[in-house]
């Protein structure tokens, strides 16, 4: 498991690689709006779930809107790699084109840490109730429903990040069963470690709300 100076480096590398970005290029990439500042400084405004960040260039430091506070390192770590990652592929597109965990580059290798975070809670959360879905990622991300399965719905993580949760309702011989899909430019943008990280992102939040009722 990472300690915390693995995270800090992690985000440190980051910041190193991005400094020397054009912030304009960058905005224009990682499709986030960009304001400038006194002193040649710059920020971004990065739609993430249902907050807003606010990441400053060059330093790449970040603050949520919704706290006014620093978001935790995994989320930093993540918004840091979604720069870098728009910034390498010079803001690689939604392709439309949906792919499978198992799917992107070392998939395999992290499958089971998705599965734990991200796809076990979804069915175990919703998989007796899956219309709730539909709801609850309406009003918690803006989600819009999908066809895929019997219901399902796009959330967009991140401007240039969709996920589909899909769910397919039990019967008498099979139990309720559920997946999460991206689109294939995520592995442009994103490791198969961060898309594991990124799902339960999405779906923790979810399951809490769906507790909660």
């Amino acid at each position: 498991m990472p300690r915390m100076d693995d995270y800090i480096q992690a985000l440190q590398l980051g910041r190193n690689v991005l400094k020397e970005s054009d912030p304009d290029l960058l905005a224009g990439f990682a499709d986030v709006r960009m304001e400038r500042k006194e002193e040649g400084r710059a920020f971004f405004r990065i739609p993430f779930l249902n907050d807003r960040v606010l990441a400053e260039w060059p330093d790449f430091t970040f603050v949520s809107e919704n706290t006014g506070k620093e978001p935790p390192v995994q989320q930093q770590i993540l918004l840091i790699h979604y720069l870098q990652g728009a910034w390498a592929s010079r803001g690689s597109r939604v392709t439309g084109e949906w792919i499978a965990f198992q799917d992107l580059p070392d998939g395999r290798f992290y499958l089971d840490a998705f599965q734990r975070r991200a796809k076990i809670p979804l069915v175990q959360v919703f998989g007796d109730k899956p219309e709730k879905l539909v709801e609850i990622a309406g009003a918690a991300y803006g989600a819009r429903p999908a066809e895929q399965g019997d219901f399902s719905v796009v959330v967009t993580a991140l401007p240039l990040v969709p996920l589909a949760l899909i769910l397919w309702k039990g019967d008498d011989e099979f139990p309720p069963e559920g997946n999460i899909l991206f689109d294939r430019n995520i592995t442009s943008i994103f490791s198969a470690e961060d898309v594991a990280w990124l799902s339960g992102m999405v779906v923790y939040p979810l399951a809490g709300m769906a507790k909660g009722k």
